[in-house]
């Protein structure tokens, strides 16, 4: 008996980690309104905000020239549940004819960038004597600066940022918030306007958003 509670311990803290560790999105704010723009889609009220190539995580924005992130929050009644994808939403720029559909993040990670990370300083080089007279230090001077290339572990913790704060998927209970990501490379200067366009289980509702 004893060893059949211990083993049911285990599994319970393992049920309880894989829920730790599934939780996504980010924390949703208080009210709707404190978001951009808010709108009814059946009973749920949909509020997001246009954050541009900026994508704000918990640890500190990132960003993307790629892309741009839509933080939402979806509200209910207590108790209420909606099935969420982001694939239900769509992003309407300049009122474009066709809106863009969302990108799954993983998508975004090659394109991140750490605005607090910078590379390591590149260590002094020796100058080298080449034959004929000719300075090796100043070729060097006029060769073109290697790449930057970014750590695997620091890629690795960007990513884990930015899937966190993704809008979570499948049936949730309300509210939730998250981030929805939509492939843009145009500069947010030159957005008119914006309309995020949800059609989901909850029903169809458009929000004008701020650029």
């Amino acid at each position: 008996m004893i060893a059949a509670a211990c083993v049911c311990l285990q599994g319970q803290n393992a049920q309880s980690g894989d829920a730790q560790s599934e939780a996504k999105g980010l924390p949703p704010r208080a009210t709707p309104a404190d978001y951009q723009a808010q709108a009814q889609a059946g009973t749920v009220t949909l509020a997001a905000e246009f954050k541009g190539h900026s994508v704000p995580t918990l640890q500190g924005p990132l960003s993307t020239e790629d892309y741009v992130a839509i933080e939402t929050g979806l509200f209910g009644s207590p108790g209420a549940r909606v099935k969420l994808s982001s694939a239900d939403f769509s992003l309407r720029i300049n009122g474009r004819k066709g809106p863009f559909p969302s990108q799954p993040s993983g998508l975004v990670l090659s394109s991140l960038k750490d605005p607090e990370w910078e590379p390591p300083a590149s260590p002094a080089k020796k100058s080298k004597t080449s034959m004929g007279g000719g300075g090796g230090e100043q070729g060097e001077s006029n060769a073109p600066p290697a790449p930057v290339q970014i750590p695997i572990e620091v890629r690795r913790a960007m990513a884990q940022r930015v899937q966190k704060a993704a809008l979570p998927e499948g049936d949730r209970p309300l509210p939730q918030a998250g981030l929805i990501f939509f492939s843009y490379r145009g500069k947010t200067q030159s957005i008119r306007s914006i309309e995020l366009i949800y059609a989901g289980p909850a029903g169809k509702v458009t929000l004008a958003l701020q650029p």
